[in-house]
């Protein structure tokens, strides 16, 4: 049977880290141009990236971090100054896209990766898979938590297009303003604290 408690905790800290309900905003900011099916396919895009790339992660993940000599503040630092562009390009009203000729590669930057697939997901994926040990079973109910918290970003991103026809074109253009200083936030936060641990460590 699956381990119900590593089930319930790796699936309540990820979602709680994903946030899909607080991607909402940056979706909508992002996606402004978008036609319905563009938004649809960048929403799957973005949790099929987020899965892949945390799935990846929580496999390879020590090992790649200690062949490339990446310590996860430096996740930290260069996640917080790519979130730092994006913000800045939804403040100043450029953050829409031309989708003729990018498509849907928001899926990809930001959404995937590193608002989805950021330094906390990863890690906290990696200490769960630390925490399955060598059991298979234990493994597998942590990869049934990864693939239930990304289906449920792609259920909130699939139906942010519901939540836009009520916000209308003003009240998305307030939600992306909002979406840019928050995102600003996120991004200061991520790298004071990465400089803070290394700080720590010198």
């Amino acid at each position: 049977m699956l381990d119900a408690y590593l089930f319930t905790s790796t699936l309540v800290t990820l979602f709680v880290i994903l946030d899909p309900p607080g991607l909402l905003p940056v979706f909508l900011g992002l996606t402004r141009t978008m036609t319905q099916r563009e938004r649809n396919r960048a929403a799957l895009g973005a949790s099929m990236v987020a899965l892949g790339v945390i799935g990846v992660f929580a496999i390879f993940g020590r090992f790649i971090l200690d062949y490339l000599h990446i310590t996860i503040e430096a996740l930290q630092i260069s996640g917080g100054l790519l979130l730092l562009l994006v913000a800045l390009q939804l403040l100043m009203g450029t953050g829409e896209l031309d989708v003729s000729v990018v498509g849907t590669n928001i899926a990809i930057v930001p959404l995937g990766i590193p608002l989805l697939a950021g330094p906390g997901s990863i890690v906290a994926m990696m200490l769960a898979v630390d925490q399955a040990g060598g059991d298979l079973l234990r493994l597998a109910t942590v990869g049934l938590a990864l693939l239930t918290a990304t289906g449920l970003v792609w259920v909130f991103l699939r139906f942010a297009g519901a939540i836009r026809r009520v916000l209308r074109e003003s009240g998305t253009v307030l939600l992306t303003r909002i979406a840019g200083m928050l995102l600003a936030a996120i991004a200061v936060q991520m790298l004071a604290d990465g400089m803070l641990a290394f700080l720590r460590q010198v």
